[in-house]
């Protein structure tokens, strides 16, 4: 049987120490990306670019911000990410997140066109799955009777629309009067 030379170490203790390093890295890895992702799931935070203040102020005075009968708020990310699976959930978090600050780096607020924005775009940053994440039943007693053909229709998959084709402005109240008020245009 061979003995170490003093000073060197061996393969075993060399995986060991990798297989070490690697769990202590993996651990930090997981805790700051959970510390990162709720930061980031917040009106706060999303708010921290100057152009999205008019965004708050018309989704805090809206049913989605806290006012409506039961005092729900909805935060940013519980509409504007997909709620399907955790993969497609952090995917689509990390390129609008991304994309939001480079538009925010590389655009003028006071002269981007808010409401062609709102309307062209609207089904690109607003997800049926979330709505549907909230909004489980479509049918509840006393909703009107076109509703209630319109949501019978979606649910069996013959609508042929989303959720914000029906619902343009349901998050925002007096989204494009917010914008314009603050950026001076009215």
């Amino acid at each position: 049987m061979e003995l170490e030379k003093p000073g060197k170490t061996s393969a075993k203790t060399k995986v060991i120490g990798g297989i070490v390093f690697g769990a202590i890295l993996t651990v930090c890895l997981v805790l700051a990306s959970g510390f990162m992702i709720e930061t980031t799931n917040t009106d706060k935070f999303c708010v921290s670019c100057h152009a999205m203040t008019p965004m708050r102020t018309a989704w805090l005075n809206s049913p989605h911000g806290g006012q409506n009968s039961k005092g729900v708020v909805a935060q940013c990310v519980d509409c504007h990410l997909p709620h399907g699976n955790f993969v497609e959930y952090l995917t689509t978090k990390a390129i609008t997140g991304t994309s939001d600050v480079i538009h925010n780096i590389t655009f003028d607020p006071y002269t981007f066109d808010w409401k062609a924005n709102a309307e062209e775009n609207r089904l690109n940053f607003t997800y049926d799955s979330a709505c549907l994440h909230c909004h489980e039943n479509l049918t509840p007693p006393g909703l009107p009777r076109g509703g209630l053909i319109a949501h019978r229709a979606y649910l069996n998959g013959t609508a042929g629309k989303r959720c914000t084709e029906c619902h343009p402005h349901v998050g925002h109240k007096n989204l494009i009067e917010e914008t314009d008020r603050y950026l001076g245009k009215k």
